[in-house]
């Protein structure tokens, strides 16, 4: 994937994220991933990992830590892709 800014990557995050989510709920950027979608850590680490795979870089498990809501993920996703040019 070429060049993506922060909103294609939230974009991105929230239509992957629909499948886990309840039928009639919408993910937004503030949706909190543990407590509106109940992401569990396996949840999470297969979701890392899908986005490691799309995005073609590498999550430290520690920078996981302050992502609580939908555009957390997104920001350090950008941040990641950024700093790997």
């Amino acid at each position: 994937m070429n060049e993506v800014t922060q909103e294609e990557i939230l974009k991105l995050l929230c239509q992957r994220l629909t499948g886990l989510a309840k039928a009639d709920f919408e993910i937004t950027a503030e949706t909190n991933l543990i407590t509106q979608l109940a992401i569990d850590s396996i949840k999470l680490l297969n979701l890392i990992m899908e986005i490691e795979d799309n995005f073609d870089i590498s999550v430290p498990v520690n920078a996981l830590t302050d992502v609580i809501t939908v555009r957390d993920l997104a920001d350090l996703i950008y941040r990641i892709k950024s700093e790997s040019k």
